[in-house]
Order: structure tokens, then sequence, then C-alpha cells
């Protein structure tokens, strides 16, 4: 097993597609694909890219810590009693354990993630 993984930005193989659970939906008819490229730590820390057509869920971290890069897309993030906050290509940013708030996808986005649990 190497110890060095390549993320791949366009994955060829097919993504899981998925919908946000009702009780997180606000807004829209976003869907969801997941390509995920690595698992490490006992399934404590995954890998991969994941994209959202437009719409607005509530996102509750709860324990786990998740970095994302932004690839495509535009997305505006609104901590719980906070200001929104607009990521788009090129950016980067940390949602915290214990982040609530809404994401709003305004273009279709496709990000990195790394999230640890």
């Amino acid at each position: 097993m190497s110890l060095l993984k390549t993320i791949e930005n366009n994955p060829s193989f097919a993504p899981r597609e998925s919908s946000p659970v009702p009780e997180r939906l606000i807004s829209g008819n976003p869907s969801f694909k997941t390509w995920a490229q690595d698992v490490a730590r006992g399934e404590m820390i995954h890998t991969g890219v994941w994209e959202a057509t437009p719409g607005e869920t509530r996102s509750i971290k709860g324990e786990t810590f998740e970095f994302c890069h932004i690839l495509s897309g535009v997305v505006e993030l609104t901590p719980e009693n906070g200001e929104p906050v607009v990521y788009k290509s090129g950016n980067s940013f940390v949602m915290k354990p214990g982040f609530v708030g809404i994401w709003k996808t305004i273009e279709t986005v496709r990000k990195i993630y790394v999230t640890v649990m």
C-alpha cells in the first residue's frame, strides 16, 4: 500500500449518487455525487471528490472535521447566527466539529474533501 495518494479531480469510475435527507432540505432539488477515493485510520479519515447541483440544505458536522477545496462552481455557507461566506473555484475552507449552518449551492459545485471523524 502506497503512502502517497493522488486525488483525481475527474474520476473515471461511477460515483455514488444521493440526495439530501428530507429534514435537511431547505429549497431546490439538489443531487449529490461522491467519488470516494481513500479511507484511512480505520474508517476515520475519508478523501474524495463531491459534487452538488443547486439547492439549499442544512449542514450539520457533528463531531466531523471537514477540509474542502472548491474545484468548480459557487457555494454560500452561512454559519448559524453568522454572516454568509461565498466560496468559488480555487478557494479552500474548513468546517470544524460542531459547525451548523446553511449550505447553498449557487452553481453546481465540485470539491475535494477530507473528513476526519
